[in-house]
């Protein structure tokens, strides 16, 4: 099956409910970092962004096109819907302390794009990872609604209401005490047209995409989604993944094996922001 054809089958089933793909993790410390990485407090106090596309549209960022080494970003999807209460209230863990202990253990930064209704259904564990320097915390909207339609069937955002989901989105963030926010944005779904980049102009906003799909949400096979990783990944890379014990649950064995490997082939693991402030130096 193709990167694309797994993705619209990942979007597909969590429009229809099947699940929906998160990630948290308590405290700890996060010690020093791997060999070759720089360390996680060094985070820039201001997170650089990328100048406004043409018309001044929302820019979107996928990987870095010049790199000046091998580094690649993991990044962790923190989705849950606006109408998913009743299913975490009957026990469904839309949540995966494992996995950012795993990270928080392998010293891997990382880049969790949260939902405001997630933050709001974990303040704890939201904070935790916000808190921690090893993360950052972007934006994946409030509702995780479509901002398109026919986006693999996924509910659509009203026009008129997709700038404020964003900003309730960071809203939420505040209140869960999130310290570690950057201004990215991440699209449900991955779809957006430049109607909707016009839109999220005034919310100042950086999309982030990606070009390496993991293909972990819903898998069962970690050895598959380890490989799959480890064919896309080229030096500047954004690699897509979730971390929800409920729809994704290879995801942190994943993690387990790709890690060592990247690092074994030189690469320098990194947040976006890291990323970003290299694309728009260069």
């Amino acid at each position: 099956m193709t990167n694309v054809r797994r993705f619209a089958l990942v979007c597909a089933l969590g429009a229809l409910g099947v699940g929906a793909a998160a990630c948290s993790g308590g405290g700890g410390s996060t010690g020093h970092p791997g060999r070759g990485e720089v360390s996680a407090s060094a985070a820039p106090s201001r997170p650089p962004t990328l100048a406004p596309g043409p018309a001044g549209l929302t820019p979107v960022f996928k990987s870095a096109p010049h790199p000046r080494d091998r580094t690649v970003a993991l990044t962790f999807d923190a989705d849950m819907t606006a109408d998913e209460g009743p299913r975490a209230a009957a026990g469904e863990h839309f949540d995966n302390p494992a996995l950012i202990a795993t990270l928080r253990r392998l010293k891997v930064p990382a880049t969790v794009f949260m939902t405001g209704r997630w933050a709001e259904e974990y303040p704890a564990e939201a904070k935790s990872i916000g808190s921690d320097p090893l993360f950052e915390v972007a934006n994946h909207s409030y509702s995780h609604y479509a901002f398109t339609g026919k986006c693999y069937g996924l509910p659509t955002m009203p026009p008129a209401q997709m700038r404020s989901d964003v900003e309730r989105a960071f809203t939420a963030f505040r209140k869960a005490g999130v310290k570690r926010t950057v201004p990215y944005f991440r699209f449900p779904g991955g779809c957006y047209d430049k109607e909707v980049l016009r839109k999220l102009t005034p919310a100042g906003v950086t999309a982030v995409q990606w070009d390496v799909v993991s293909g972990d949400a819903f898998a069962t096979d970690s050895a598959a989604v380890a490989q799959q990783v480890l064919d896309g990944v080229r030096p500047g890379s954004v690699v897509v993944m979730h971390c929800t014990r409920s729809a994704a649950p290879a995801t942190e064995a994943a993690v387990r094996a790709v890690v060592p490997k990247l690092r074994e082939r030189g690469y320098r693991f990194v947040r976006v922001s890291e990323l970003i402030r290299s694309t728009a130096q260069h």
